[in-house]
């Protein structure tokens, strides 16, 4: 029988002291019936709504079918801005976000366009399906570890992992390019070569095929640098990376930080301090797709300024305090997952479902708090997943939520961005990070 699958687990990897942060599984499908497998990552027309701007501030209140978001992305112009596309994708899961990458082979014209990459703001780094590159794989470099052994990663993501070698690539998206820098190829190490054990990759599945991620990769455009950073440069940190003999007997190893799976746009020679993630505001029932844009560079040209928002300062991994309905959260702003996720008693959509069910739409609203004190009411909106996708057909949701497995997390999730300008500033030496709407 075949099903169209509409939704899969949110995705995240995101790294806390040298930890890799795991978010509950999440899946959806059409009849929102038990989901097969379980999944990674995690990412036109839209209904205008009434209501307050882009910054999303105010009270949490609202009536059925009306957002509080309402502003309207730039159009694209190529360059430094380029198309974001939420619709269904390569795999028809609701609420991916897909942004198109150029990768081509180190300082030749061996290249390969790969649309369908998810847009990930709370991860680091461009992995990429070994399936989806075949074009321009066999020309990119494989990174050797300090001892000699092909380099490959074990990626942490929610219910499983990607696993694959480390590669060299450029990175081009719009004009802006990145030279050399190290990617993650998944699924092109046999499975049975991925490490186990209390030193070996985390448990859950190998995620290494479009039915699995949901996309043909992932973007990881999140405020650090390199994925693992400086704790991996002296120890096999978190057992993240290892040296393989020829594709097999792998273990585990330090990696210094030229190696690392590195954020692309952080390499850009230029408008590589930030992006801006703008999305048009949807109906609270859903849309068919929507079209945004993905800008590269805060501050640096016309299109990009840093006006009419307020920045909320985060930690080095994007995170920030929070609260929800009397109780403190850590809380972060991820376009990788495919819903708000958080912790409340209303009813699952099924046994097998963390998606919320509630009998009528509810105006609900958080609030957030950045590093320097700067602080904001979040409202949104829930409406029962069952209903958002009964009948198929609507990919772009602003009001999809569920049950966020790590009691002490908020997760705002893709709806959070439709209707907003979302800024993530990344960490530098003189600026440390945050995010601004």
């Amino acid at each position: 029988m075949h099903r169209t699958t509409l939704g899969l687990p949110a995705i995240s990897s995101l790294r806390r002291s040298g930890l890799i942060r795991w978010l509950g599984v999440l899946c959806l499908s059409v009849m929102l019936a038990a989901c097969g497998g379980g999944g990674d990552d995690s990412s036109s027309s839209s209904g205008g709504s009434s209501g307050g701007g882009s910054g999303g501030g105010g009270s949490g209140g609202g009536s059925s079918n009306t957002s509080t978001a309402t502003a309207q992305p730039i159009a694209p112009n190529g360059t430094n801005a380029v198309p974001i596309n939420v619709n269904s994708g390569v795999a028809g899961f609701v609420n991916i976000p897909n942004v198109s990458v150029t990768v081509c082979a180190p300082g030749s014209s061996v290249c390969q366009t790969i649309d369908n990459i998810q847009l990930d703001t709370a991860s680091f780094g461009l992995r990429i399906l070994g399936s989806a590159a075949q074009s321009v794989l066999g020309s990119l470099p494989a990174t050797r570890a300090s001892n000699g052994g092909q380099l490959a990663e074990c990626a942490g993501f929610a219910d499983g992992y990607t696993w694959g070698t480390v590669r060299t690539a450029d990175v081009k998206m719009g004009t802006q390019v990145a030279s050399g820098v190290p990617v993650q190829i998944i699924g092109d190490l046999d499975a049975s070569a991925a490490p186990t054990g209390s030193n070996g990759c985390p448990s859950g599945n190998d995620e290494n095929t479009v039915g699995d991620i949901g996309a043909n990769g992932i973007l990881g455009i999140g405020p650090q640098t390199y994925d693992c950073g400086s704790g991996c440069v002296s120890t096999s940190l978190n057992a993240m990376y290892f040296s393989c003999v020829n594709g097999a007997n792998c273990t585990g190893i330090a990696v210094p930080l030229a190696q690392q799976v590195a954020n692309p746009v952080a390499k850009f020679a230029a408008n590589n301090n930030g992006v801006i993630v703008q999305l048009p505001p949807v109906p609270d029932n859903g849309a068919a797709s929507a079209t945004g844009v993905l800008i590269f560079g805060i501050g640096t040209q016309s299109n990009n300024g840093l006006s009419g928002v307020t920045k909320y300062g985060t930690d080095p991994y994007g995170d920030l305090s929070g609260t929800y309905k009397g109780k403190s959260y850590q809380t972060f702003f991820d376009s990788g997952s495919n819903g708000n996720f958080f912790q409340d008693s209303f009813p699952l959509c099924s046994s097998t479902s963390a998606f919320y069910c509630p009998s009528s739409e509810q105006s609900l609203s958080a609030t957030i708090r950045g590093t320097e004190g700067n602080s904001a009411t979040v409202p949104f909106q829930l409406v029962s997943a069952r209903s958002l996708t009964q009948g198929g057909g609507k990919f772009a949701f602003n009001s999809l939520g569920g049950q966020l497995g790590m009691t002490d997390f908020f997760d705002f999730g893709l709806p959070f961005f439709f209707g907003r300008h979302v800024y993530v500033g990344f960490e530098l030496p003189n600026s440390p990070a945050y995010v601004a709407f």
